[in-house]
């Protein structure tokens, strides 16, 4: 739709419904996207007995985060309907920490405390980032930042592909009947996402998850018994698993950090276009160091309540643009919304219900359009030789490492876990050659708006 259709600015208050209406759309869209990380995550690492607390905790902290990134409060959080959630972004590094734990006899706990130790640290470096954003325009660039998303993708693929197949170290991985039913997911969602009715475009996971769930519950799939032992409400408990930190397994999660902020810098810039509000000039850019703030201090909360890290999503900006609802008052119902799903545990238990091959059969898809998005960005400049060189370099050696795990078998280890993530190494080895290879100036689309001078006003007044 255009931004001459905007029907309700960043400032107007509409009616209960109309923001209630709004609202659910916002949780539809991002819902599965919340709760998906934490049930990878979960699953590869055998942590199913936590996952009830986990979820419960990612969707409280979805919604305390949303409200602060909505509301702001003083230098923290955009002021925009900037929608949080637990980043997929993370979840290779995290996958990497937890395997490492577990490889040194650590328990669950143990693994967790390190987990939430690393991102606590992490997010520090997002929070310090956020003050120098316009000073990283030479080597944040569309190549840079298009090169890591790819990796992120397709290191995750692998991971999808194996719940479709029936989850990590399953009796009857690869049988049949679990690939017809994670093909079955994965067809519907294609089916639904063509569709040309918008709102079934949107919820074409939540579809897609859900017949198959349906599916696998009359197969006899699925096991609900569960949550006749759960509590009826979940309250967060600080640091529950402990805390601890490994600088090795943190610089891995520290970099991830850093994307991170440059992605939640072009979600609020599209934000704040789709609420008709400036994209230069002195508001913007504080619009954005606080959003990128808030997404710091977010994940920051989130390490202490025992979820995984925040960011801002950017398939919410989808919903603000078809509904014509950039009210913050709906940012507020959303916020509501969350926090009353978080505080029932038996959703996390549903959740933790679903097999493996309907979740592989959903994620499968997200995690192709993840990398399907950084090329998107890679190519939104010109591929010129150097830009050829850096592409080809950053992707050889990122995915090079994930192919041939051994290639770093004789290095020390504390080197080796920060290679080992193919994110981090091509992310790594991106910047580098940004930095060191001559060319002309670099044109960072993405970040170009990062300007001092003020744009002509917008229709849209804000905080």
């Amino acid at each position: 739709m255009s931004q001459h259709h905007i029907l309700y600015a960043l400032e107007d208050k509409p009616s209960f419904m109309v923001s209630l209406t709004a609202a659910v759309q916002h949780v539809l869209a991002s819902f599965i996207g919340v709760v998906t990380p934490t049930l990878i995550i979960a699953s590869a690492l055998g942590l199913q007995a936590e996952v009830p607390y986990l979820v419960s905790m990612a969707l409280l902290v979805t919604g305390i985060g949303t409200f602060i990134q909505t509301r702001g409060f003083g230098p923290v959080g955009s002021g925009l309907v900037a929608i949080q959630g637990t980043s997929f972004a993370f979840i290779s590094a995290l996958l990497m920490v937890g395997t490492t734990i577990k490889a040194r006899g650590g328990t669950n706990d143990d693994i967790l405390a390190m987990m939430f130790g690393v991102c606590f640290w992490g997010a520090f470096v997002e929070i310090i980032l956020s003050q120098f954003i316009t000073q990283l325009k030479r080597v944040i660039t569309p190549i840079t930042t298009g090169v890591v998303i790819i990796a992120i993708g397709i290191s995750l693929i692998k991971v999808g592909m194996t719940d479709l197949a029936g989850g990590f170290n399953s009796d009857d991985f690869g049988s049949v009947e679990n690939l017809n039913l994670g093909l079955t997911v994965l067809l519907v969602i294609i089916f639904f996402n063509a569709h040309r009715n918008r709102w079934l475009r949107l919820s074409a996971i939540f579809i897609g998850m859900s017949l198959g769930t349906l599916i696998a519950f009359f197969a006899g799939m699925t096991d609900f018994t569960a949550l006749t032992s759960l509590p009826v409400f979940s309250f967060p408990q600080p640091f529950k698993y402990g805390f601890n930190f490994d600088w090795t397994l943190f610089l891995p999660i520290a970099l991830i950090y850093f994307f991170t902020a440059i992605e939640t810098a072009g979600d609020l810039t599209a934000n704040s276009l789709f609420c008709q509000l400036p994209i230069r000039g002195d508001k913007y850019l504080k619009r954005i160091r606080a959003g990128i703030l808030g997404d710091g201090f977010n994940s920051l909360m989130a390490a202490i309540f025992c979820t995984f890290p925040n960011t801002t999503f950017g398939q919410n900006n989808g919903v603000i643009q078809m509904t014509g609802i950039a009210s913050r008052k709906v940012g507020y119902f959303v916020a509501a919304v969350f926090v009353v799903l978080g505080v029932f545990p038996f959703i996390g238990a549903v959740l933790q219900a679903i097999p493996k091959p309907v979740l592989g059969g959903a994620t499968l898809v997200m995690f192709a359009m993840v990398a399907v998005g950084g090329v998107k960005i890679l190519t939104s400049e010109p591929l010129t030789q150097r830009n050829s060189l850096i592409t080809a370099c950053s992707l050889g050696m990122g995915l090079g490492v994930m192919m041939v795990g051994d290639v770093l078998a004789q290095l020390p280890p504390w080197l080796g876990n920060i290679f080992v993530s193919p994110v981090t190494t091509a992310g790594l080895t991106a910047i580098v050659l940004t930095v060191v290879l001559p060319g002309s100036k670099v044109a960072d689309t993405s970040t170009e708006s990062l300007q001092t001078d003020d744009s002509q006003p917008r229709p849209c007044t804000e905080k």
